[in-house]
């Protein structure tokens, strides 16, 4: 879609350092417990796993901030936590990842996600969730708009991160929108099946193919068949941008002139996807902050995109890294 010059690339990395993103959704930590088994229980036909390492990371929403501070920019995390110990483990794990948590609204009757995966051998053993899925009451939403509210000015632009946790209800979705179109601010979409068409009147929207299928209820096998459903999107959501992201087949874009472009993948092979999606929503909104058109942020996200998926673990792209990609794969 777009050929980069270094030049070109070097230069928007340099104008993502002055933009600030604020990112609002479901904000999790991921909690990983390594081991090693050597044998099964005796109290039932399971293994037991003797720990050697544990640690955590941010996930959902968090892990787009983290994207975004790894491309150079800055971010406000924007969400609910519980009045847990886990919620001070939350601020403390975002504050030191260099992003400002004073975004996250304490809600004593949430308990605030944590996924805990248990691998041993490499494997997953099992994945442990403790979290509250049901939307948060209005209290909290008040609390959540009032934060917005006070801070979108200093805000470039605003991404929508939905996990279908209970954050993003329909009300708090329509006042975000609203209120970030009242100042001009670019609102970025990365959806999950609730609410999925309410996000109408965004700059940008951007669903996978799973996503998209489950949204309008069809089935999308053929390129010809993707083309209509961009084009159903961008009518129905009235939104700027469609961008629908197709794993091994890239991605393709759809613009309100009517016009489409399809961006093949950059990967050079897959060795974990985990995390994709989060950095290029990251990317793209970046790019488009620093100036850049939907065309270089398309395929910039898709670069960025095609780096990490080359990874194994759930890693943010960082300016250095994609551009050690985009040298191999130009």
């Amino acid at each position: 879609m777009v050929t980069f010059t270094e030049e070109r690339l070097q230069a928007l990395f340099n104008e993502m350092k002055n933009r600030k993103i604020g990112v609002i959704g479901d904000l999790m930590i991921d909690k990983y417990i390594w081991g090693d088994v050597a044998r099964i229980s005796p109290e039932a036909p399971v293994p037991v796993v003797e720990v050697t390492e544990e640690s955590e990371r941010l996930g959902g929403a968090a892990n787009v901030g983290l994207n975004i501070v790894g491309l150079g920019g800055q971010c406000v995390l924007i969400g609910v936590a519980g009045n847990d110990a886990q919620a001070d483990l939350l601020r403390s794990v975002i504050t030191r990842q260099g992003m400002d948590a004073g975004g996250i609204v304490t809600d004593p009757s949430r308990r605030t996600t944590v996924k805990t995966r248990v691998i041993a051998q490499q494997q997953h053993v099992v994945r442990i969730d403790q979290e509250h899925r049901h939307p948060i009451d209005s209290a909290t939403e008040a609390n959540v708009i009032a934060y917005l509210e006070s801070h979108i000015q200093e805000l470039d632009a605003l991404i929508l991160e939905d996990y279908n946790k209970g954050v993003l209800t329909l009300n708090l979705i329509r006042r975000v929108i609203n209120l970030a179109n009242h100042y001009g601010k670019m609102v970025m979409v990365d959806p999950k099946k609730n609410h999925f068409f309410e996000y109408r009147n965004v700059t940008l929207f951007k669903p996978n193919l799973k996503e998209t299928s489950e949204g309008l209820n069809r089935r999308l096998s053929t390129d010809e068949e993707v083309i209509s459903a961009g084009k159903d999107l961008l009518d129905r959501l009235n939104s700027d941008y469609v961008l629908i992201t197709r794993s091994e087949k890239g991605m393709s874009l759809f613009k309100k002139d009517g016009s489409h472009q399809h961006v093949e993948t950059k990967a050079l092979h897959v060795a974990d996807v985990s995390g994709a999606g989060d950095t290029v929503i990251a990317t793209l909104t970046l790019t488009l902050a620093a100036g850049g058109t939907i065309e270089e942020a398309s395929s910039l996200a898709n670069l960025a995109g095609g780096y990490v998926v080359g990874e194994v673990g759930i890693l943010p792209a960082t300016p250095d890294k994609v551009l050690d990609f985009w040298r191999k794969v130009k």
